[in-house]
């Protein structure tokens, strides 16, 4: 049973839907990702913007790369759906909004969300609030992590069908995991059902990132260190490609900064792009 005191979102996950919230506000269109349900759910007071978090010109590069990954990950489920995909498992769900803005691809799959209980209820409560509501096809999963219960099993028992290709995807985990730990996940993933794509995030080493977030990193592990959560996995791309075929995926790739940036940030005015060499991404197939 969840206490009521644990009923509350995540700040990381309330903070990325802010920043995406913000992308919205003050970047200039064409919008990479166009989405401000997660600000209808936190409802901050209002002047919201102007907090230290928020800074426009100190988030820019990293509302880039928030956004960036979104779209790719997007773009990944709505081809996959398309090509006849039944299942998308989100891992750490946080407060993603899939489901509520892209509800004609959403309602042709099963849709899992995994996360911790407490900000679960609470993302259930204010979905029913808004009268967004949970349609049938979309399933939460709550995971007690600390009490060592099983998100395999309890995404099984949640109706997931480990016989069909799905797409699991893993945002802004990994660097929170041991080097052992992202292992097992991708041994357990590269089981998937032969069509399966894992997709997932990872941090570089911080000295390598582009000098203008460097110092926004060092202060997010620092953070991360300071509130009992830190930072303990990074990676080159070389190793986390090299981990996902030791653990049995048939292909892996690589997708960096500067392709998310050549895909979904060529031609823009502004200059916004995400930058190079700190979270990227891992996509393996099975």
């Amino acid at each position: 049973m969840t206490d009521e005191q644990d009923v509350a979102p995540d700040s990381t996950a309330a903070r990325v839907a802010l920043w995406r919230a913000l992308h919205v506000e003050v970047d200039a269109r064409p919008h990479v990702l166009d989405d401000e349900v997660g600000l209808r759910l936190l409802a901050p007071e209002p002047g919201w913007q102007r907090r230290g978090d928020m800074d426009q010109g100190f988030t820019r590069p990293f509302r880039a790369s928030i956004v960036g990954r979104a779209r790719f990950i997007e773009d990944l489920v709505v081809d996959q759906a398309g090509r006849g995909l039944e299942q998308y498992v989100i891992l750490g769900a946080g407060l993603d909004s899939f489901a509520q803005r892209r509800p004609e691809v959403a309602s042709r799959l099963r849709m899992f969300e995994i996360d911790r209980p407490g900000p679960q209820e609470w993302k259930r409560r204010r979905l029913a609030e808004l009268g967004l509501g949970i349609p049938e096809w979309l399933r939460f999963v709550p995971v007690d992590f600390e009490a060592g219960e099983s998100w395999w099993d309890r995404l099984l028992a949640a109706g997931f069908d480990g016989g069909k290709p799905a797409v699991v995807v893993s945002t802004g985990v990994s660097m929170y995991l041991t080097k052992e730990a992202n292992a097992a996940t991708l041994r357990q993933m590269a089981t998937l059902a032969p069509g399966s794509t894992f997709a997932m995030s990872f941090l570089l080493p911080l000295d390598m990132a582009d000098p203008q977030v460097r110092p926004g990193m060092e202060m997010a592990e620092k953070g991360a260190r300071e509130s009992g959560t830190p930072f303990v996995s990074f990676f080159l791309p070389a190793q986390i490609l090299a981990l996902a075929r030791e653990q049995g995926f048939k292909e892996a790739r690589h997708v960096s900064a500067d392709e998310l940036a050549r895909r979904y940030f060529s031609g823009r005015a502004d200059g916004l792009r995400p930058p190079a060499n700190a979270e990227e991404l891992l996509v393996a197939t099975t």
